[in-house]
């Protein structure tokens, strides 16, 4: 048996009524590329072929009981895949609108903390003949990057590799005893006073750098006082109509744009991709919110998850992340200016990270019980603090890289991967993105109250990628490649020869007629 980590268990903690805590992924397929039939029953086949590989797919949470101490992750082999792998079809007209009301619905649900904390949904009828894959993993299992392990291990880069019929094999393993896990979590509380003195140590230093790392003026602000605001400290980030209290219900959207537009904006600008993405959210968000109560005059900032996973803990189960806030410098009128405030800002924070402490957000959570952590969120919820306290930040945008080459999922090519993260009371938005054979696939969501129409601001992501480019002077490749070709000049005719006029035959003198 394996201890959650207090990180792994605050995912579960935070589980209530409105909230729920793990991720979900929709992969669009393209079935033209199997070499068979790509069909639900030849989907499982896979699914089961590769279990073994599956980590999470095959643990089960055992409690502590009261909550005294974080839960134990235990093996079991015998998944019901009756009950964690559905076959669902797009309902009405099965328009994108239709589909993404689908994916909101089933990413709103909460897992059965009873089985393997996973779920999948092969759909059909996604864009004519498309099919969806929809997983639901508990973020208290994997993070952005062990997802994409995970990924790995679904997947192959030949269409043909066939499907293998017989299941890996998969330890069982014996949970202990409710008096082994109890005396286990007497034992931890004991130890409780010494790690909070180590953890307030600790946050008592990372305190200063806290404040700074929120913005930082960049290279072409320092000159201009006019733009001094964008220094922020912590809790200063201003309300939004999405920061507030969640329902239970979402909202979902999502949006491609090409990689290489986003490298050639990073390449004119100097800055990174990271930075050209909250560049775009930047954008996105100015926009919708000059439509929505207008832009507030100091600007979002947003948790951005950053992996502290090392080497050796590339298959580790579970959640290696610590965050920064980054200012979206929302308040700023050019584009290029807003990319190269932000540029500035996450180079402090980078800077700034060694006083933090990669594990310090780790070390926090190892303190309090998990009862004690699932109490603290009833009171938020039940007081509706989220509506009258202001949070260091509006909004979580994550990006996960992902392999660059095309991949085949049982022979179906996968042609897009849209995440859909988890939501929070006094953060009801999160926009993640994972990069995608040549693609950023964004993943908007939302509680369904807090935004009316997501799509609002998925849809104009081309527009704003078009003006940032502008805005630095940078040429986007897919619109160069979209460009119709000129056409060359014709050549000139030869001028046509004269043509010269023959002298006319002349006329015989008609016979003369014979008389009489």
């Amino acid at each position: 048996m394996q201890q959650l980590s207090g990180l792994d268990a605050s995912f579960l903690s935070m589980e209530s009524s409105t909230t729920v805590g793990h991720v979900t992924g929709v992969l669009f397929l393209d079935p033209s590329t199997s070499p068979e039939p790509w069909t639900f029953e030849r989907f499982q086949r896979h699914l089961r072929s590769v279990l073994a590989d599956l980590g999470p797919f095959s643990r089960k949470l055992v409690e502590v009981p009261f909550g005294l101490d974080r839960p134990y992750w235990i093996n079991d082999p015998d998944v019901d895949f009756d009950y964690h792998v559905r076959h669902v079809a797009v309902p009405g007209d099965g328009t994108r609108d239709d589909l993404a009301d689908l994916v909101a619905r089933i990413h709103a649900r909460p897992l059965d903390r009873r089985r393997p904390l996973w779920e999948a949904y092969v759909v059909d009828g996604v864009f004519g003949d498309k099919i969806a894959l929809i997983t639901k993993i508990h973020h208290a299992a994997i993070d952005g990057l062990s997802g994409q392990e995970i990924l790995a291990a679904l997947v192959s880069l030949d269409p043909a590799e066939p499907v293998k019929d017989d299941p890996g094999t998969i330890e069982r393993e014996e949970a202990l005893s409710s008096e082994e896990v109890l005396g286990r979590a007497l034992l931890g509380l004991v130890s409780s006073p010494v790690r909070m003195i180590q953890v307030g140590t600790q946050l008592a230093r990372a305190l200063p750098v806290l404040g700074p790392s929120l913005g930082r003026l960049s290279p072409v602000a320092r000159g201009d006082e006019s733009r001094r605001e964008l220094v922020s400290r912590v809790g200063s980030a201003p309300r939004t109509p999405f920061n507030a209290m969640i329902g239970p219900h979402r909202r979902w959207s999502f949006v491609s744009v090409p990689l290489a537009d986003v490298k050639a904006i990073k390449n004119e600008a100097g800055t990174t991709v990271n930075d050209v993405v909250l560049a775009i959210v930047s954008g996105v968000l100015r926009r919708w919110l000059e439509e929505n109560g207008g832009v507030p005059d100091r600007p979002l900032a947003a948790m951005v998850p950053l992996s502290v996973r090392r080497p050796d803990q590339a298959n580790a189960v579970g959640n290696f992340v610590s965050s920064t806030i980054a200012t979206l410098a929302t308040h700023l009128e050019s584009p290029g200016e807003r990319l190269s405030a932000i540029h500035d800002g996450m180079v402090h924070a980078k800077t700034t990270s060694g006083a933090l402490g990669a594990d310090i957000l780790a070390d926090i959570t190892q303190v309090a019980p998990p009862a004690v952590a699932a109490l603290a969120g009833r009171l938020i919820a039940s007081t509706k603090l989220a509506d009258r306290m202001t949070l260091p930040f509006n909004v979580v945008v994550s990006n996960v890289p992902g392999p660059p080459v095309p991949l085949y999922l049982a022979g179906a090519e996968v042609i897009g991967h849209y995440p859909v993260s988890a939501i929070v009371d006094g953060v009801g938005l999160n926009i993640t993105v994972v990069s995608t054979n040549g693609n950023l696939d964004f993943g908007f969501v939302s509680d369904r109250d807090l935004v009316a129409d997501l799509w609002a601001m998925s849809d104009v992501i081309p527009e704003v990628v078009a003006e940032l480019a502008e805005s630095v002077g940078a040429t986007l490749p897919s619109a160069a490649a979209a460009a119709p070709a000129k056409k060359k000049p014709a050549a000139k005719k030869a001028a046509p020869k004269k043509a010269t006029k023959k002298p006319a035959a002349k006329k015989k003198p008609a016979a003369k007629k014979s008389a009489g």
